[in-house]
């Protein structure tokens, strides 16, 4: 689980105080405010276990952090009929980072906790790069063969403000009775929001081993929104001549992850093939409770918000099942955002100590609890 360098998003926020204990008076330490929003299901219980990583490694100096949890969710809109109040865009602005759990219960529509919470923070604050990375740690069978015979490691990275997620259309002519509505769902593909996560996935790749993006369409069948995307694909690429490029269709991209993964490095596409493509390399890694990820705002206008990739699965949760290793990636991920690139790469280095070791939840094969495999982690940081 190595850390993600990026140019266009690392460097720090954040207040820098100075200790006043007798042993670390006058140290620099640099205070950041983390919004946590644990929301539904494991969501609270993955939450909790990258906490308590963070907060054990804030304990070795250098850092603090102020916590602050909102109480947003399913259970919120049960007693409110919103998944967040009117006010939550702005009660969240002034932090350094979010960090997110899971949202989804039996009791709330999936499209209105969905829209109500996570993509109403995603949209409000433009965080318009969503980074996934797909990496195969120490210790956990995947199903690839070629996981076993070459190092694989790539990401994905999504469009995340617009495409097929940007919530036009709507549903009407149900007057005409049982059979009769219409429902029209439509995709919208800006040349800025093409351009502006092209450049974030072609900077992301000069600075990995492989100088190689792969840009991901449907534009054989989709022959406006994708086309575009392709016409600007071609024209950044022009900028980056020491980055190799490729074009493949959306199903060639599902066999590629599956035949060939060892020829992938960056992998760009829209809001909802990427994120079925990386919920594909999550699971090819071992299991979705692995992966982990960012909501980035690049230009840091806004904060950006870093989630697990796994849902709230309510059929364990409350069990001590949930696999934090999904969640305490998105902490590192969160970390490195923030500038503290050292403590990112000491939680990927116990993450990966870990599970080499055997410490695994049952959804990779073990018997370990949540609480288990973060005392792991904690205990590996040796702080």
């Amino acid at each position: 689980m190595g850390a993600i360098a990026n140019r266009s998003w690392t460097g720090a926020r954040g207040r820098v105080l100075t200790r006043g204990g007798p042993s670390t008076r006058g140290a620099a330490v640099t205070e950041f405010r983390i919004a946590a929003i644990p929301a539904d299901g494991i969501g609270r219980e993955v939450v909790a276990a990258g906490r308590a990583v963070l907060d054990a490694l804030q304990a070795g100096g250098g850092f603090s952090i102020a916590w602050e949890e909102f109480p947003w969710g399913s259970d919120y809109y049960a007693e409110h009929g919103v998944m967040m109040p009117e006010d939550g865009l702005a009660a969240l602005e002034g932090f350094d980072a979010i960090y997110f759990g899971a949202v989804g219960w039996p009791t709330v529509p999936d499209h209105v906790s969905l829209w109500g919470l996570r993509l109403r923070i995603c949209q409000g604050f433009d965080q318009w790069a969503n980074v996934r990375p797909v990496q195969f740690l120490p210790g956990i069978e995947s199903p690839l063969r070629k996981a076993d015979e070459a190092a694989l490691d790539w990401v994905v990275v999504r469009e995340n403000s617009e495409g097929e997620y940007a919530g036009l259309g709507g549903r009407n002519l149900a007057s005409r009775g049982r059979g009769g509505e219409i429902a029209v769902q439509s995709a919208l593909f800006t040349e800025v929001g093409c351009e502006r996560i092209m450049r974030f996935a072609f900077d992301l790749a000069r600075t990995r081993t492989r100088r190689k993006v792969a840009s991901v369409t449907k534009s054989n069948a989709q022959q406006y929104g994708m086309v575009l995307w392709d016409d600007v694909f071609r024209r950044v690429a022009a900028d980056y001549p020491d980055v190799e490029t490729e074009r493949v269709l959306v199903d060639a991209m599902a066999a590629k992850f599956v035949l060939h993964p060892e020829d992938l490095s960056v992998v760009v596409a829209s809001n909802l093939n990427a994120d079925i493509l990386s919920d594909l390399g999550s699971a090819l890694a071992g299991s979705l409770g692995l992966a982990a990820s960012a909501n980035l705002n690049p230009e840091r206008r806004f904060p950006s918000m870093f989630e697990p990739v796994h849902g709230s699965a309510p059929d364990i949760a409350g069990r001590g099942a949930a696999n934090p290793v999904g969640a305490i990636g998105s902490a590192a991920m969160m970390l490195e955002h923030l500038g503290r690139r050292e403590e990112a790469a000491r939680v990927a280095a116990a993450v990966e100590a870990v599970t080499a070791r055997g410490v695994r939840t049952r959804d990779v094969g073990g018997t370990a609890s949540t609480d288990e495999v973060t005392a792991a982690v904690v205990a590996e940081l040796g702080v």
